[in-house]
């Protein structure tokens, strides 16, 4: 399928971002890359052929950034303060200004967004659902971490705490709680195949914590065959998005 490349500028990052796009009409999915980081990620994975359907029937549009995800957390040459605040500014640039592009491309100025990502971008959509109810009204996190503790060797800050599902929505309460139950809903999948260690007991382990915290969610376990791989999130993501759409 044919999408549309743009670079953004983001006084955030300090740079331009690339970011394609893909559809004419219908709500917006907003897709974040695994830790390649790539905004043609989703494309070269094939992501978008199962996406499809539904972006050429006018039912959805899609909007892939790249993100800064080996800055901030698969890299290690800086220290994890100094990579946390880079991670910071990227979610400001996706907050402040690529959400409130694609608010204008649809020509709603509340609309929200449906978010989306596999491995660590299960992450980044997780959080922007959590963090941020009001943008982000429904997340598909597939094969996701929720505990980031393990990308910045047991450093313990605000900042951490504030990007790990695990730690902050335990800690849920009253109206913050309230907007993530009232506007919000999850779905978290994992298979228990290969090279899903790690986020197989974190899925496992968020899900159980909406589930005592009344938060709307899906939990999803595929079965001991379902690796850690993109011929498994396509189906994934094809069968979540049928059911969504």
């Amino acid at each position: 399928m044919t999408g549309v490349h743009e670079r953004i500028p983001s006084p955030e990052l300090g740079r331009d971002v690339h970011v394609w796009r893909y559809g004419h009409f219908g709500p917006a999915l907003l897709v974040f890359p695994s830790a390649a980081g790539f905004a043609h990620e989703w494309q070269q994975q094939g992501m978008i052929d199962v996406l499809s359907p539904w972006i050429e029937q006018g039912r959805l549009k899609v909007w892939c950034p790249e993100s800064n995800v080996a800055e901030a957390w698969t890299r290690k040459d800086e220290p994890p303060d100094v990579r946390l605040a880079k991670h910071a500014a990227y979610e400001r640039f996706i907050v402040q200004n690529l959400v409130p592009r694609i608010r204008q491309d649809l020509r709603d100025p509340k609309a929200r967004v449906m978010t989306a990502g596999c491995s660590l971008g299960a992450t980044y959509a997780a959080n922007l659902a959590l963090k941020h109810p009001d943008i982000a009204n429904w997340a598909l996190c597939m094969s996701g971490r929720y505990d980031i503790t393990h990308f910045v060797e047991g450093h313990r800050s605000l900042d951490v705490y504030f990007n790990c599902p695990l730690a902050y929505v335990s800690q849920l309460e009253g109206a913050a709680l309230e907007r993530v139950r009232s506007q919000t809903q999850l779905h978290l999948v994992c298979g228990r195949g290969k090279y899903e260690e790690g986020c197989i007991e974190e899925t496992l382990a968020l899900g159980a914590l909406f589930q005592e915290r009344g938060i709307p969610h899906v939990l999803d376990i595929w079965g001991y065959d379902v690796a850690h791989d993109w011929t498994w999130w396509r189906r994934q993501l094809a069968h979540h998005i049928s059911a969504r759409i």
